[in-house]
């Protein structure tokens, strides 16, 4: 039966992830159709249902029904545990449950695991979900007292846990779903919740890699940090600064944003949004009021996402970082790429020049079909699909409080809806290059000579 229905052999670990993923949006669109998930009066389509759904398994946060007005308790829940089980990975959940019932962990599980959180290597990788599960919980349990704690001076305290659950959970995961209509506007000059929203984005986009090298540097385990945490700790910090600046600059005259701000409340806007534009969504500014400049530069930050092993999406700040360094060793006319005296293998290299090129035809193509069927600004649209294939959840918005694709055609909505779906699992297959040594063919053509240029 199994060799019917899959001809050629077993499914990769990289495709039953993905499966998996399928399988969470078809259970979370049947949860969400149900009339305990909606309000009274308010019922989803099939496809919003499942638009929802799809936008909280890949931690998106792109929205065509308000979350708190149109979901009840029991609908906020799903939602809250697709972007749980989405942001943690399918492959994951599936070991947990293994070592739950004192299973023993085959080799196809470990791939799995190592997969679905870009490891580096197949070694200890039951170890390392158990350190994720720590972490994970450690920090969406300390953001999810200090917002409660906070928003319980507005409102009830059992509705202000939930609100703080809520949103730290959905923080930590990048996610960008809120439980306010307004998300994070009403909070926009408030410190507390700046930082700790911040923080938690910061924290699940970094990658769990990077955790791990850390924790083993700081216990002396290794003498070196690796490689792969240098590149995404730098270019994380090298994209959030040179973001801030670049918001602030371009919004600081503008009226309809940060001119009748005061200077350090606009830099607390600038900071939180270049931030939050590397996949985690959350706003505390009308994003439909930014000049276009600024929109184009999120563009950009979206596309590049967060660091590898994390939370975020995007092409990820290590696979922007091999690229520039492509770049630099090319002027530079050297062969080799390299960083902090390590040279990076040619077939790397190759896969970051592939994930980079991919992602930029995948922005223009699925811009070019949304433009032919919707008649809406070019730039609006495409804002849309950088930010579902970047897995953010930025929109310039509906002229209320839902995403540009709740006024888009049905057609629209599965374009959009397919380039959430592409940019999470999207980079997790193409990535599957990295698990396996280049093939070396027994022979070599003569070189060529091209004019490039």
């Amino acid at each position: 039966m199994t060799r019917r229905l899959f001809p050629h052999g077993p499914l990769s670990a990289g495709q039953l992830v993905t499966l998996g993923g399928i399988a969470l949006i078809t259970i979370g669109t049947f949860l969400l159709k149900t009339p305990w998930a909606t309000t009274p009066g308010k019922s989803l389509s099939f496809l919003d249902a499942l638009f929802t759904a799809t936008s909280a398994v890949t931690v998106t946060g792109l929205i065509v029904a308000d979350t708190e007005k149109d979901f009840t308790l029991f609908g906020q829940i799903v939602i809250l545990t697709l972007i749980q089980l989405g942001g943690l990975g399918y492959a994951m959940l599936a070991t947990i449950m293994l070592i739950a019932v004192g299973q023993r962990i085959g080799l196809r599980n470990r791939m799995m695991v190592a997969e679905a959180l870009s490891s580096l290597d197949l070694a200890g990788s039951i170890r390392f979900v158990k350190t994720i599960l720590i972490i994970t919980f450690t920090f969406e349990g300390l953001g999810a007292s200090i917002l409660a704690a906070r928003f319980s001076q507005e409102m009830p305290l059992l509705e202000a846990c939930w609100h703080g659950i809520f949103h730290a959970v959905s923080a930590f995961n990048n996610a960008g779903f809120s439980t306010f209509s307004q998300n994070l506007i009403p909070y926009r000059d408030d410190v507390l919740v700046n930082v700790s929203i911040s923080l938690l984005f910061v924290l699940g986009g970094i990658g769990f890699i990077v955790f791990r090298d850390l924790l083993s540097y700081y216990r002396k385990e290794r003498y070196r940090i690796q490689t792969h945490t240098r590149l995404a700790l730098l270019v994380s910090v090298s994209l959030w600064v040179i973001g801030t600046i670049g918001f602030y600059l371009l919004e600081m005259h503008s009226p309809a944003t940060l001119r009748s701000q005061t200077p350090a409340a606009g830099a607390m806007v600038a900071v939180f949004h270049s931030g939050a534009a590397r996949t985690a969504g959350f706003n505390t500014l009308d994003l439909s009021l930014l000049r276009p400049s600024t929109l184009y530069m999120l563009i950009l930050l979206m596309i590049i996402g967060g660091s590898p092993g994390g939370t975020a999406g995007g092409i990820k700040t290590t696979t922007f970082g091999i690229v520039c360094l492509s770049v630099w060793a090319v002027f530079r006319k050297r062969l080799d790429v390299e960083f902090h005296y390590r040279r990076m293998p040619l077939h790397l290299v190759l896969q970051a020049l592939a994930i980079m090129f991919l992602a930029i035809g995948a922005v223009t193509t699925l811009t070019f079909f949304l433009a032919l069927i919707e008649n809406k600004p070019f730039l609006a649209l495409m804002f849309e699909v950088a930010s579902a294939l970047g897995t953010v959840g930025f929109s310039v918005g509906n002229g209320g409080v839902l995403s540009l694709s709740a006024i888009l055609t049905d057609f629209g909505k599965i374009i959009i809806l397919s380039s959430m779906f592409l940019g999470r699992f999207g980079p997790l297959l193409v990535g599957l290059v990295s698990l396996t040594p280049p093939v070396r063919m027994l022979y070599r053509f003569p070189q060529a000579k091209v004019a490039i240029g």
